[in-house]
């Protein structure tokens, strides 16, 4: 049986945008005439109503993810914070992240989020390139990263990251090489490149159907991957997932929870959570969210993961960490089972493949992670654990 621990770690979705982005299938919405207040309202209520249902333990790591949470004025970034702290109890050296667009930090919004805990930042910069910025749908230009991130510094922030995008319709890898060196130029602590994927409704998804996205080719964007890799490496940085590059003790440990497949509480509109073995996702309107958490948990979906389901998921999302995953962590998630009486096969085949390594730590336990070539073809070796039958 799966042993499950108390979540350890808070997601909490705000799902407002000052506009939604061409390549957006987030949970958003424009914030103009939205009742912001009253999803505050009904986010406290589920808050309330979760740590009823499952009391949580010390919570080491929050992440307020969106849509734009940046987009509430001070005074309801001040409330919001609050009523986390109220009813979630937070170790001392909680990681506090936030994600924040370009443009929407002034001092007294980063005041607000310092006094109400936050420590870590991440700004959604994709490029710094304006001509690529407007293609893609975004408001923000330059030199608004340049004065968000200077604001940040000012106002006592250190743990700070950026987010940058390849493959993106009209870009070359001229273009990334600029902005990845602009990007490392700031000396932060932490980035976070990711390939464009065109996704159901949304602009760029139509605009692929009619033939009128003009994406990299796929040798040009294998190219751009191993460009940025190149630089970060050389620059100093830690590969320790295929999309993450941190300093030394930088590594998002919120984002780690969800690569090492542990539990996590999910609060908002069309947020995930995990729980007990049970994976559940909220509504995604905005008025029924506010509507249905005013009463109850507002679930749009519940399902209980089997334990067969559970293990590939480990496998899968495990090997998304450079450092790999662990057959002593398995069992002990997994009581009665080990990486090589359940994936023993596929292990070996793609160790001979030269797309997965083996080895020992310290301790005497044994680790699998991927190669550069696994790197390289990622989705290929997390989609080998699906539907693999118990040896």
């Amino acid at each position: 049986m799966t042993v499950w621990k108390t979540p350890g770690a808070l997601y909490i979705h705000i799902p407002f945008c000052t506009n939604k982005c061409h390549y957006c299938d987030f949970t958003s919405y424009v914030l103009k005439g939205q009742p912001v207040d009253r999803y505050l309202d009904a986010l406290e209520e589920e808050m309330k109503a979760t740590v009823a249902e499952h009391p949580p333990e010390v919570i080491q790591t929050v992440f307020v993810g969106g849509g734009t949470p940046t987009v509430l004025t001070p005074v309801q970034m001040e409330r919001f914070l609050d009523s986390v702290r109220k009813h979630f109890p937070l170790a001392e050296d909680v990681e506090f992240s936030m994600e924040a667009n370009p443009g929407t930090t002034d001092p007294d919004k980063l005041a607000a989020m310092r006094h109400g805990g936050v420590n870590r930042i991440s700004f959604g910069v994709q490029s710094f390139d304006n001509g690529l910025l407007e293609r893609i749908g975004r408001i923000h230009n330059v030199d608004d990263v340049y004065r968000s991130l200077d604001n940040a510094r000012k106002a006592g922030f250190d743990n700070l990251s950026i987010d940058l995008m390849f493959g993106l319709p009209g870009q070359t890898v001229q273009h990334l090489s600029d902005s990845v060196d602009r990007a490392m130029a700031l000396d932060l602590p932490h980035y976070s490149l990711y390939s464009l994927k065109v996704e159901e409704n949304t602009l760029f998804h139509k605009l692929y159907e009619r033939n009128e996205l003009p994406l990299p080719a796929e040798e040009e964007e294998l190219g751009m991957f191993l460009l940025l890799m190149d630089k970060l490496k050389a620059g100093g940085y830690r590969h320790y997932e295929i999309s993450n590059f941190a300093r030394p003790g930088f590594e998002s440990r919120h984002n780690s929870t969800y690569w090492r497949n542990e539990p996590y509480y999910g609060l908002g509109a069309g947020a995930h959570g995990y729980v007990n073995g049970v994976r559940h996702v909220n509504l995604k309107g905005v008025q029924p969210f506010i509507d249905a958490a005013l009463v109850k948990l507002p679930r749009l979906e519940v399902n209980a993961v089997p334990q067969e389901e559970a293990m590939e998921d480990f496998m899968m999302v495990g090997l998304r960490l450079l450092e790999g995953v662990s057959a002593s962590r398995f069992s002990a998630q997994f009581p009665g089972e080990t990486l090589e009486s359940r994936f023993g096969g596929v292990i070996d085949r793609l160790l001979a493949q030269g797309l997965l390594l083996s080895g020992e730590t310290g301790t005497g336990d044994t680790v699998y992670k991927l190669s550069d070539q696994g790197v390289l073809l990622g989705n290929e070796v997390f989609g080998a654990f699906l539907g693999v039958e118990e040896a």
